[in-house]
């Protein structure tokens, strides 16, 4: 029995590591695609962009390790099969649920590395990847000046040049607009040629013009509507470009630290109790501040009725005088449209709270159902694999990828309908794994019994016996 152990885990741990860096690489491939245009040609450091693509991986755990999972026992109980394997250990007297033991074992110790993973590693990478993708996304593109356009990447300055020699470093017909003191274009500089430099510490950028002229508008008098111009030949001048903004900054990671991607589950439990309790004295905030729009005691206790009158016309504002009937008018339509502001302020930010209130709660639910779909896409694929005995990469892709997709489009909608409060946050979380977990129960149950679930000649069978029967009955 240990040399079954023994081969069922060497077996599962190949396949498993395989399909998870496979799926893992797609998924990040996907982000790549996504983000190019915020990446590409912005001068980022290497290591800069290996960090950020290993927060990145960290973060794309959750959707790869289901998918390897459910590939890789499909293709481990699948290739026991089509060799004959399980079929020697049933003549052994093996059972099934004996073969799978070790695997079983394996995929809840799986589960909860899952779970831990998901509450204490996936918040730190979520605030690591998101605060440094927002740095890189704000970070200006690198300096590059092309031929015959202005560039107006350097604060304060746009240049252009006429042509640039194979070096990257001479310039010719140089034209610049220095509007630095922020009084407009005021000053203009034209040289015939000029060679670019950094500084030793990289945060200028030297630029030596020759035989060039600058032409200077200088302010008016006081008084005056004049305004003198300076122009001014040189053969050499040069001009620093501050290129501090082009580094790359890094913001504090204590701004992200409070949205509900980056907390554990105690973290979420405590910011979920504090939004309920925001949106519960919201409310009655806002019915005490409505009732005393309208002036309405609140306390039956001290309310008093007011004597009665008759009044001669049904309609009651007309039994008031024309003054006296505009000022009750008036009065009505203005507690109206304060009521009216009061109530769309308040429903409003409710409507913000309880939106935010259901992220938390999705995401509280979240740590456990990444588990969870774990061991039930195990229990889907085991047997799966058993039933159509078929390993490699074939048949059990295609059908893993449909048992996956499937999944994902049902997790999906039920988290989008959490969102939009129409069902429970914890409906809408686990509505995936409550339909899947039956079909994991019947494919088991399939396997123990050796079913023909897939064999298309048992299928044509039953269906030539239905039409004899039909037949004979005619």
């Amino acid at each position: 029995m240990k040399k079954l152990t023994l081969l069922l885990l060497r077996s599962f741990a190949g396949p498993l590591v395989l399909t998870f860096l496979i799926a893992l690489f797609v998924l990040l491939m996907q982000f790549l695609w996504k983000y190019i245009d915020d990446l590409v040609g912005k001068g980022l450091e290497w290591y800069i962009v290996v960090k950020l693509m290993v927060y990145v991986a960290i973060t794309l755990v959750p959707l790869a390790l289901p998918l390897a999972i459910l590939l890789s026992s499909i293709m481990t109980f699948g290739n026991l099969a089509e060799h004959f394997e399980l079929t020697a250990c049933k003549a052994a007297g093996i059972s099934l649920q004996r073969v799978m033991r070790p695997l079983m074992i394996s995929a809840v110790l799986i589960c909860f590395g899952a779970f831990f993973f998901s509450n204490y590693v996936l918040p730190v990478a979520n605030l690591k990847m998101n605060a440094l993708l927002y740095d890189v996304r704000q970070q200006k593109p690198s300096l590059l000046i092309k031929e015959g356009i202005f560039y107006n990447g350097i604060d304060g300055y746009s240049i252009r040049v006429s042509k640039k020699d194979e070096d990257g470093q001479t310039l010719h017909n140089i034209m610049i607009y220095d509007h630095s003191a922020n009084r407009g274009n005021l000053k203009m500089i034209m040289a015939e040629r000029g060679k670019m430099a950094m500084s030793e510490d990289e945060r200028f950028l030297i630029l030596t013009l020759n035989k060039g002229t600058s032409y200077e508008e200088q302010e008016s008098e006081r008084g005056k509507n004049s305004h003198p111009f300076t122009r001014t030949e040189f053969d050499e001048e040069r001009i620093r470009f501050d290129l501090s903004s082009f580094k790359l900054t890094r913001t504090n990671e204590q701004l992200f630290k409070d949205n509900y991607q980056m907390l554990n589950l105690d973290q979420l439990s405590t910011a979920a109790d504090s939004l309920h309790k925001k949106i519960t004295f919201r409310k009655k905030e806002f019915f005490e501040r409505l009732a005393a729009s309208l002036a309405i005691d609140t306390n039956l206790s001290s309310y008093h009725k007011p004597a009665s009158k008759e009044f001669s016309n049904p309609d009651l504002v007309q039994n008031f005088s024309a003054s006296r009937r505009n000022m009750i008018l008036s009065s009505a339509l203005y507690a109206a449209r304060n009521v009216k502001s009061l109530a769309d302020d308040a429903f409003q930010d409710i409507d913000i709270k309880s939106r935010n209130l259901a992220k938390h709660d999705i995401e509280w639910n979240r740590k456990f159902t990444l588990s969870f779909a774990c061991l039930i896409l195990f229990f889907i694929g085991a047997p799966l694999g058993a039933i159509i005995r078929k390993g490699g990469l074939g048949m059990p892709v295609v059908v893993s990828i449909l048992f996956f997709v499937t999944y994902h489009v049902i997790s999906i909608s039920g988290e989008k309908f959490a969102r939009e409060g129409v069902i429970p946050a914890y409906k809408g979380m686990w509505i995936s794994s409550i339909i899947l977990l039956p079909i994991g129960i019947f494919l088991t149950y399939k396997a123990t019994t050796d079913s023909s679930l897939f064999d298309k000649d048992s299928y044509a069978r039953f269906f030539r016996k239905l039409f004899r029967i039909k037949k004979l009955k005619a």
